[in-house]
């Protein structure tokens, strides 16, 4: 599901003559802002629910060439080609992990993959795509939460995205926040509102892990986690936990067997160490290592992090109503 559309349309987006506009960003051509008081410029579900989750998409951008040969390294929102596996991944995660909550997710101009070649390139390039994404959450705030609750969410490109939302984030809206999930990602520091989740049920703290076959296999640059969690029995020591799911979103779930996993957190490097893996599928290209499960975060632990985000919500909305009623 999540980045399936990426190999899809990689090819395509290499030759595709876009809407990107002559601006430059760090020198280089950038696609117009999105509008968030324009509609077209979010997937919402309005369930009627007392909490909401807000989620911010990972890279599926690839580099891809303009009318006038450039090459454009940002997603531009307006274009439905690249609209398109954008919002494959929005609705996908909204099926996968909202449940009974309202889910906002807002297009922006993220970073293509190419960006992630470097650290240097990555760090030069977010502060667009954070730009909009500051934008995107301030309107949500003020147009679209109503003083709900509500969950953060981000995958790899949008996890960073997410972190950086928290530590901006002003005290009276952290109150509000339920929990925070930044998937696939490492967190090097901890912050006043980036508080590590110590089990199942606690609020206001931040979840995170990353997953792997052995610790060998980490992304190139890996820096430990100063917040790693096992997302199937939530906890922090290297208690080990079965997990048993299809491996492959790329195929139907009635015609792929199980997978038997074990799944135990490395405290010594905060990896998430998965064994009995059996997918062939998962390796993006460019930034992809074999047995990393980076393309597979948040699919393998989709039934677990629903349930959790559930579980979280009604401890957070039992305890804010204890208090109305004291």
């Amino acid at each position: 599901m999540i980045h399936r559309s990426l190999f899809a349309f990689a090819i395509t987006l290499a030759l595709l003559l876009s809407s990107c506009r002559t601006q430059t960003y760090l020198h280089e051509p950038i696609p117009d802002k999105p509008n968030y008081k324009d509609t077209t410029q979010w997937y919402v579900n309005e369930r009627q629910a007392d909490a909401d989750l807000f989620y911010i998409i990972s890279t599926e951008t690839s580099d891809y060439l303009m009318a006038d040969g450039q090459t454009c390294h940002y997603a531009d929102t307006h274009a439905d080609s690249l609209r398109k596996p954008l919002y494959g991944e929005m609705t996908g995660v909204d099926r996968l992990l909202s449940g009974e909550l309202n889910y906002y997710s807002p297009y922006y101009r993220q970073c293509s993959l190419q960006s992630f070649v470097s650290d240097s390139l990555m760090t030069a390039r977010m502060a667009l795509p954070m730009s909009d994404i500051r934008r995107a959450f301030k309107h949500y705030m003020k147009y679209r939460n109503n003083g709900r609750p509500f969950i953060l969410a981000g995958f790899s490109q949008g996890a960073f995205l997410m972190v950086e939302l928290l530590k901006e984030m002003d005290e009276k809206t952290f109150r509000r926040m339920i929990a925070a999930y930044a998937i696939g990602i490492t967190i090097p520091e901890t912050d006043r509102h980036i508080i590590p989740a110590q089990g199942a049920d606690d609020t206001g703290v931040t979840v995170c892990y990353n997953s792997v076959r052995d610790t060998s296999c980490a992304m190139k640059g890996w820096k430990k986690s100063s917040i790693a969690i096992n997302p199937v029995n939530w906890r922090t020591d290297s208690t080990q936990a079965t997990l048993i799911t299809e491996p492959s979103p790329n195929m139907p779930v009635n015609k792929q067997e199980k997978d038997t996993m074990t799944v135990a957190l490395d405290n010594a490097t905060s990896l998430l160490i998965v064994k009995g893996y059996t997918a062939q599928d998962y390796i993006l290209p460019l930034i992809g290592i074999e047995g990393n499960y980076h393309s597979r975060e948040i699919w393998l632990y989709r039934n677990h992090l629903r349930a959790n985000i559930a579980l979280r919500t009604a401890k957070y909305l039992q305890t804010k109503q204890h208090l109305r009623t004291k």
